[in-house]
C-alpha cells in the first residue's frame, strides 16, 4: 500500500534562507504523526506546501499518491487542512460559516444538510450553531477548525498547532476527536509544541531543526534513554533498609549506585540489556533486598528533543510570517 503522505528531497528556499533543507518521510496511511520543531525550524513551511498553500523550490511530495504541485486541485480534494490561525467572518453564526464552505466544496440541498449535520455532531457543534462564530471561546474556535477541515470527509488531515492555547478540558476533548478520527482510519499530521501530548496521540514522531530532518521513528525508542558508552539508568525503591542498596551494588559487576534516595537509588546498568536488567532483579530478590519498585528510567519527550537540537541559543531564528492564504 503507497503511504499517505510521501515527501522526498523537500527544498524550499527564501532568497539564501533555506527554511526547508532537502527533508524526506512517509506516513502510512491510517497512522497518527507528530511533527515537531521549534519556531524557525521548518515544520510550518512544510506543511504549508502540503496543503498547496506553497509550492517547494525542488523536491515532490505527494498525497495519496497525488502530486501536490502537479495536481493541487485533486489533493484538495484528499486533504483536510487546518492552520494554526484563520479568519472568521463576522456577522456569521457558527452553521452560517459551516454552510458557507460546505457550498463551497461542492455539496447541495439533502447531501449537504446531512453532511452539516454529520460533521457538526463530531466536533460537538451543533449546541454552538445560533452561536457568533467570531465570539468563541479557544476551544470551541478550534473545534470549528476542525469542522471545516472535515467537511469534504478527506483520507489526510495536517493540523499545525491544533492545541495552541487551549485549556485542559479543551485538549482532552481534542485528542479524543484526534483518536476517533484515526480510528477511522483517516491519517493525521499533528505539529505541537506540547510533546508529551504527541506521544500519546501518535504512532510516530518526526523531528525537524533548521530544515532537516533529525528524528523519524517512534516515541517509546526516544524516551528509552541510554548515556554515551551505552548504559541504562534503573529506578529501584526497597521497602526497608534502603541503605542496603548501595552495599548490595558494591558486590555486583557493571553496577554502580549513581544517587541513593530515602527509597533506594538510582542505577547504572552498563549495557542496555534486558536480560541483565531481569538478571540483576532476580538476584536483588535472592539476597533479600525488599524491592518495592524497579523500573528502567525513561526521558520525556522535551529532554530527547532538546539534547537532539542542543542548546536554544544554537537555534535558527524564526521565519518571516507568511500571509495565511484561504484554501
Amino acid at each position: 500500500m503507497s503511504p499517505a503522505i510521501r515527501v522526498h528531497n523537500l527544498h524550499r528556499h527564501f532568497g539564501p534562507l533555506k527554511a526547508v533543507d532537502g527533508i524526506s518521510f512517509e506516513i502510512p496511511a491510517g497512522s497518527v504523526c507528530g511533527f515537531i520543531g521549534s519556531n524557525g525550524a521548518g515544520k510550518t513551511t512544510t506543511m504549508r506546501i502540503l496543503a498547496t498553500l506553497d509550492q517547494p523550490s525542488a523536491g515532490t511530495v505527494e498525497i495519496s499518491g497525488v502530486d501536490v504541485v502537479q495536481e493541487p486541485w485533486k489533493v484538495r480534494h484528499r486533504l483536510g487542512w487546518m492552520p494554526d490561525h484563520f479568519n472568521i467572518y463576522d456577522h456569521m453564526s457558527v452553521l452560517e460559516f459551516m454552510d458557507f464552505h460546505a457550498r463551497a466544496l461542492g455539496f447541495r440541498g439533502k447531501e449537504r444538510q446531512q453532511r452539516l449535520q454529520e460533521v457538526m455532531a463530531f466536533t460537538d457543534l451543533l449546541p454552538l450553531a445560533e452561536r457568533p462564530a467570531n465570539k468563541l471561546s479557544k476551544g470551541m474556535t478550534q473545534r470549528l477548525c476542525l469542522g471545516r477541515a472535515l467537511v469534504h470527509d478527506p483520507d489526510v488531515l495536517v493540523l499545525d498547532e491544533p492545541a495552541a492555547g487551549l485549556d485542559p478540558k479543551a485538549r482532552v476533548e481534542l485528542k479524543h476527536l484526534i483518536r476517533l478520527l484515526a480510528n477511522e482510519g483517516k491519517t493525521l499530521l499533528i505539529s505541537s509544541h506540547i510533546l508529551s501530548e504527541l506521544g500519546e496521540m501518535c504512532d510516530s514522531l518526526i523531528f525537524i531543526n533548521n530544515g532537516k530532518i533529525i528524528h523519524d521513528g517512534d516515541a517509546e525508542s526516544l524516551m528509552r534513554h541510554t548515556d554515551a558508552s551505552g548504559g541504562i539508568y534503573l529506578d529501584v525503591h526497597l521497602a526497608s533498609n534502603p541503605e542496603a542498596l548501595g552495599t548490595w551494588c558494591q558486590m555486583q559487576p557493571n553496577v554502580e549506585l549513581v544517587e541513593a534516595s530515602k527509597q533506594g537509588g538510582r542505577l547504572r546498568l552498563a549495557a542496555d540489556d534486558p536480560a541483565q536488567a531481569a538478571a540483576l532483579l532476580a538476584r536483588m530478590i535472592k539476597d533479600g533486598l525488599t524491592v518495592m519498585e524497579f523500573h528502567r528510567e525513561q526521558r520525556n519527550l522535551e529532554d530527547a528533543f532538546m539534547a537532539m537540537v542542543g542548546r536554544p541559543e544554537m537555534q535558527a531564528p524564526p521565519l518571516p510570517t507568511q500571509p495565511e492564504l484561504m484554501d
